[in-house]
């Protein structure tokens, strides 16, 4: 890729030639950064989806319509859930797969209804060579237009571009569905769903920004960020961690000493391991 600049101009200029988008919007710096692109491009011919199911944290959803708000773009919900698809409760390799095609699906729904021909999503040029990713398939069966992918644009100068629009998620961690916290092979449930949310919503409370808390059934496993992991040491918040976390059903609370990583419970990883569960209760 060229300059930001380069990047900027060319991929306004493709947006320029639709007579509308929708683009495919989680919150997080790539997708704000295509939708942000698109309103450039298109003013009120773009709009911002969000999905709305029982593996999006409110606190996410809450955060798609301030960042909408702060881009200017018509920002819609549309609700649905994978936990309706056996395949994706099934939670083996295919996971992502399934519900990246559920996701674009209601996106297309959405489009529709709008007169609206073309779906975008966030992938970008770092994507296709990070780790397992089977969503990716999805998006290229649907036909979905990947805009920083197709102009070569990699996380970090998505971010920059995040920095030329003041997006305030231009330095977001990552993020992924809550499915993503439960090991492959291990059956997705509201159950599970829900105690990983209560349980990181505990996480970001206590200021922490890079984290997961896994769940592997009935043992939750704290990863933060390798800086953070001081932060994470600290007895009050150990003492609290032990006991409402616990109080969320798991039967023993962990802390990772190896600190946060992309993945850890992904079939490529699915050996993860589980340090000694010294934080019980």
């Amino acid at each position: 890729m060229g300059s930001i600049e380069e990047a900027i101009t060319s991929i306004t200029a493709d947006f320029a030639e639709f007579d509308g988008v929708l683009v495919a919007f989680s919150g997080g710096v790539d997708s704000s950064v295509v939708a942000a692109l698109a309103n450039e491009a298109l003013g009120d011919n773009a709009i911002a989806c969000t999905a709305k199911s029982e593996t999006l944290p409110e606190a996410e959803l809450e955060e798609t319509r301030q960042i909408a708000g702060e881009i200017g773009i018509c920002h819609k919900v549309v609700e649905f859930s994978e936990l309706d698809s056996e395949a994706f409760r099934r939670n083996d390799e295919e996971r992502c797969y399934h519900c990246r095609t559920m996701r674009l699906s209601a996106m297309y729904d959405v489009a529709r209804e709008q007169g609206i021909k073309t779906v975008c999503d966030g992938t970008n040029a770092s994507d296709p060579g990070n780790g397992h990713r089977p969503g990716l398939r999805a998006v290229e069966e649907l036909n979905a237009y990947s805009p920083l992918l197709e102009h070569d644009v990699a996380k970090a100068e998505v971010r920059e571009i995040a920095r030329e629009f003041d997006l305030s998620v231009a330095d977001k961690p990552s993020m992924a569905c809550l499915s993503s916290r439960i090991p492959t092979g291990l059956e997705v449930t509201e159950e599970r769903l829900t105690r990983i949310e209560k349980a990181e919503q505990i996480l970001r409370t206590w200021g922490f920004e890079q984290f997961r808390v896994r769940d592997h059934d009935g043992l939750a496993r704290i990863e933060v960020a390798s800086d953070e992991l001081e932060a994470a040491l600290d007895l009050d918040f150990v003492r609290t961690a032990r006991e409402h976390i616990a109080d969320l059903g798991f039967d023993h609370v962990t802390l990772d000493l190896h600190g946060y990583q992309t993945g850890s419970v992904s079939p490529e990883t699915n050996d993860a391991r589980i340090d000694t569960p010294s934080n019980e209760k």
